[in-house]
């Protein structure tokens, strides 16, 4: 049952995307959705829970960007905002994760730490950094990117870089 539901997931949270996305200026829907696929497809191939993490530390960055970016637009504000979506969404993340045995298994750790843990800490870190850089790299007197689909590539490529390193550290 839990393989059908980590096969299927993937797949609804893509089409959930496509049918309600709207232009975001925090990270692009395209970024989300090439997130949500690494996650699914890394899960679905057994690839290591440290490389899954990764994607879903990003997977979230993203959320949490989107929801921010939203709630701006909509003109939703109150003090604590951006701490409360955070944290907000680390728990619907991380606490199932516990609950269902993902995570938290003794054997499954690397540094003293379990290793969907530290993927989502480093995925999060690395896909902030990748998304904040974005403006910076633009070219300077035009103010556009340098090439298509920078802004997908700016945030995605730490997580590229990342699984293959973790890849071969978990080897």
């Amino acid at each position: 049952m839990k393989k059908k539901i980590i096969t299927i997931a993937p797949a609804l949270a893509i089409l959930t995307g496509l049918l309600v996305a709207t232009t975001a200026k925090a990270v692009c829907p395209i970024c989300t959705i090439a997130v949500i696929g690494g996650v699914g497809l890394s899960r679905w191939l057994g690839i290591d829970d440290s490389i899954s993490g990764l994607w879903i530390g990003g997977l979230t960055v993203s959320m949490i960007m989107w929801t921010i970016d939203w709630m701006n637009r909509k003109n939703y504000r109150f003090k604590g905002r951006k701490i409360v979506i955070t944290i907000g969404y680390y728990l619907l993340i991380v606490v199932p994760l516990f609950f269902t045995n993902i995570m938290g298994h003794p054997l499954n750790k690397i540094w003293g730490i379990d290793k969907l843990l530290l993927g989502i800490i480093v995925g999060s870190i690395f896909f902030f950094a990748g998304a904040l850089l974005y403006p910076l790299a633009k070219n300077k007197k035009t103010g556009k990117p340098y090439f298509p689909y920078q802004k997908v590539v700016m945030p995605i490529s730490p997580l590229i870089i990342l699984s293959i390193i973790f890849y071969f550290l978990t080897k």
